[in-house]
């Protein structure tokens, strides 16, 4: 047994020393993130205006993708991430610089995320890339569990360090704890890891950016299955990603809610992630993954909008997020296999990538419909519903009801979109 261990520690033992400087970086990274979406609902009072701040990272992601990931495909990989890594930094000190002169607005943030959102359209296709180059086959399914587990560390980490720092010590502590675990990881790539090269045959080196991209394109028509899986995922992301943006409209209004709730129930989320990622780690192979992907979402969709949409206190809005997020990672891992497992390693940047696109392209999409569902539609329509009429006793009154109707209405959408993709998907059959 010991050997056994000796020998998976050794074959991955360039994977631990990334994955785990990178994911101390994101925690980082996060809670800045989450410490300005404070700071901006506080001068705002605005969801669509708070939703913005993830809608400005995904819009140029979304958008930007399908071509980088042919330009990941033939640069460098270690180059590309410590590139893109010096960049975002950037983006960062220049907010540490425009608080410190009080001359801060929301549309800095809007540009800066776009910017960042930028760098992390060609990062993410080269890290994704590297990860397959750095780990065996066989240990696909662990190492994706692995990444799921410091995920869902950052979730339950980032919104209560970040709460607790920012209320302390302000959004000058945040930013210095940002670029400290930055450094870290960008001097342990530097410095200390190899990332294999990929062989670019001649004729890859001639196409042009647009024929690189479209070969991600013909390799996802002539894979359905691949092509399915992902726009099933665009849809679980439109129902997400709006529930994003109406949670804190919900929370923080409320006199049981506010920041230190929200930052409760957030973090819920990352517990949830942490014992699924846990399974998907010891798991063993299931029968069926494609079956695998489609229950678990059904369930997390419905589930945890339902309950939040109809409960009122923050134990039951941790227990919905418990149950909603709890599956994420076994599905997550089941689709990694099957992504690195079906595409060719000199395809993976140009394939990834178009599933970028594909796939996430409903973020921002679902952000701007959460936020305007929230203040344009059901808060309106909550002020005019009359106090013990149907909309009421459902939802409840003042500010945040609007917010529980709109999670009905995502726990609805949710669970159609699962029932449909899953009948499509039982025709499909995969084998490793």
């Amino acid at each position: 047994m010991n050997k056994k261990i000796k020998e998976t520690f050794q074959e991955l033992k360039t994977f631990l020393v990334l994955w785990g400087t990178q994911a101390l970086s994101q925690l980082g990274s996060s809670m800045t993130s989450f410490a300005l979406t404070l700071w901006l609902y506080e001068k705002t009072s605005s969801a669509l205006q708070t939703a913005m701040l993830s809608i400005c990272t995904y819009a140029p992601y979304v958008i930007m993708s399908i071509f980088a990931g042919a330009l990941s495909d033939r640069w460098n990989k270690k180059k590309v991430m410590l590139a893109c890594d010096l960049l975002a930094v950037c983006c960062t000190l220049t907010v540490f610089l425009l608080l410190k002169r009080e001359l801060l607005e929301p549309w800095h943030l809007y540009l800066l995320n776009a910017v960042n959102g930028l760098m992390n359209t060609v990062q993410q296709p080269a890290s994704d890339v590297a990860m397959t180059l750095i780990v065996p086959k066989n240990h696909y399914q662990k190492t994706s569990g692995m990444r799921s587990l410091s995920g869902s560390f950052i979730t339950v980490l980032n919104p209560i360090v970040a709460t607790a720092v920012f209320s302390l010590f302000g959004m000058d502590a945040v930013i210095a704890i940002d670029l400290g675990t930055f450094a870290t990881a960008f001097l342990t790539l530097l410095l200390f890891i190899e990332i294999p090269e990929i062989h670019v045959s001649g004729t890859e080196t001639r196409e042009t950016l647009l024929q690189s991209a479209k070969g991600g394109l013909i390799f996802l028509r002539e894979n359905p299955l691949i092509l399915t899986l992902i726009l099933f995922l665009a849809g679980v992301n439109l129902v997400a990603s709006a529930f994003d943006a109406v949670l804190p409209a919900y929370i923080l209004p409320l006199e049981n809610g506010g920041e230190v709730v929200l930052g409760l129930v957030t973090s819920t989320a990352g517990v949830a992630t942490l014992i699924g990622s846990v399974l998907a780690t010891c798991l063993k192979r299931p029968k069926n993954r494609i079956r695998v992907i489609y229950i678990t979402m059904l369930i997390s969709l419905s589930v945890e909008n339902f309950m939040l949409a109809f409960a009122r206190t923050p134990a039951l809005w941790c227990l919905g997020q418990l149950v909603g997020w709890f599956l994420v990672p076994i599905m997550s891992a089941n689709l990694d296999v099957i992504l690195r497992s079906s595409i060719p390693v000199e395809m993976q940047g140009r394939v990834y990538s178009c599933r970028n696109t594909l796939q996430f392209f409903t973020i921002p999409l679902g952000l701007f419909l959460g936020g305007f569902m929230v203040d344009g539609i059901c808060e309106p329509i909550m002020q005019r519903a009359a106090v013990g009429g149907l909309l009421t006793r459902l939802f409840g009154v003042g500010k945040g009801s609007g917010a529980a109707m709109v999670m009905f209405v995502l726990g609805v959408s949710g669970t159609v979109i699962c029932l449909f993709f899953g009948q499509i998907l039982k025709k499909y059959r995969y084998n490793e």
